[in-house]
């Protein structure tokens, strides 16, 4: 395995030099900053790619938060920690005792145990104490989750969709066809009444640290029948024949357990695309968003995604920089549904290292099913 070490190096230097020690001893390859040769690309870059890379990122807490990079208004550090939550990658957390933490950095320690559900968490002293502790945890990491693997279903699961609710009150920017993705854990209780209201009002901290949503988006959670949800505003184009890209514009928690995200499709002047090409990235990107919330746990899932109000849309390629001029609407004046039926489950790697995978899957069922393609 490829292991990050995440940390300020000032107050961890004998940490850090222990642990690259440790894990190459263990026989898997640490990566740190410090031994990375000269590059090209700037160093918080450099980091944010190396981790990419990773299998798992361990976090160090020491006193010092670091250097603030005046892009993001934080820290390699607390970058870092975004971009591994946003990612799935594993983290392990371990926070020193006995010294005077920076407030910045008391302040990124608070977001570290408010929003890390899931994550492991200890503390150390000395380096002494820290080895013995991360050298366990990597041998549970060595044993590795689940990878990407199919089974069929018995029968077919009872999932909630949306797709003849409409916008049911969203700004979406006064695009009505909107893209869903549901994910179903299997073998799940369900949430009681007061599980569903504590998790509900956790929902908008666990978009925030996701980094899907920017800082000043205002997020406007709510609760409805059997689930709780939050609604994220999007964001209107300069003018009419501005191209969108697409965003989310709301996340729901059901009390079965089901985790649901919607988002608009890239759109022009000409209506909403499904671009053979985007399609599959915009799936992935939610399903790691779905992860990313760290709400599921169970080890296999089902997903399924589909599309409201289809009559709409074309397939076609969205290009950022400019409108179609023209477009096939081939269902309109049809009616016809898109979305897919799942008789598999999958494991939890779709949410992290299978996305791309597993989107792949679910846009070329959606794309084969639309009437522009028979």
């Amino acid at each position: 395995m490829r292991i990050f070490i995440s940390s300020a190096r000032k107050g961890l230097e004998e940490e850090r030099d222990a642990l690259d020690g440790l894990v190459r001893a263990l026989g898997h390859t640490p990566v740190r900053f410090e031994d990375f040769s000269a590059q090209t690309t700037p160093s918080r870059e450099a980091c944010l790619k190396a981790l990419e890379t990773a299998d798992a990122c361990l976090f160090l807490l020491g006193p010092n938060y670091g250097h603030v990079f005046p892009e993001t208004g934080q820290s390699a550090t607390h970058d870092e920690w975004v971009a591994a939550h946003v990612t799935g990658t594993p983290r392990l957390v371990y926070r020193k005792l006995g010294v005077t933490f920076e407030p910045s950095q008391h302040e990124f320690a608070r977001v570290v145990e408010a929003y890390a559900t899931g994550v492991f968490r200890d503390s150390f002293r000395t380096a002494a104490d820290l080895l013995p502790k991360v050298a366990g945890k990597i041998r549970e990491l060595e044993s590795g989750p689940s990878p990407l693997a199919f089974a069929k279903l018995a029968q077919p699961p009872v999932l909630h969709w949306t797709l003849d609710e409409g916008t049911g009150g969203l700004q979406t920017a006064g695009a009505t066809t909107l893209l869903e993705l549901h994910v179903l854990p299997l073998d799940s209780a369900g949430y009681s009444a007061r599980e569903l209201e504590a998790l509900g009002h956790s929902l908008p901290g666990r978009v925030r640290v996701t980094g899907m949503v920017e800082n000043d988006v205002p997020l406007s959670p709510y609760r409805s029948q059997g689930h709780m949800a939050v609604a994220v505003p999007a964001s209107r184009p300069r003018s009419w024949d501005t191209p969108q890209p697409g965003q989310l514009v709301e996340v729901r928690l059901y009390k079965t357990g089901q985790l649901s995200t919607r988002a608009m499709l890239p759109r022009d002047s000409m209506g909403p695309i499904l671009d053979p090409n985007a399609l599959p990235e915009q799936i992935a990107e939610l399903l790691k968003f779905t992860g990313a919330l760290n709400i599921i746990t169970q080890d296999r899932i089902v997903v399924a995604a589909g599309v409201s109000d289809p009559a709409m849309t074309s397939i076609d390629t969205f290009d950022p920089r400019r409108s179609r001029r023209t477009a096939s609407l081939a269902g309109h004046g049809r009616s016809f549904t898109l979305r897919t039926e799942p008789d598999e489950s999958v494991t939890l790697a779709a949410l992290q290292a299978g996305a791309e995978e597993v989107a792949g899957h679910l846009a070329r069922a959606m794309i084969a099913h639309h009437p522009s393609a028979a």
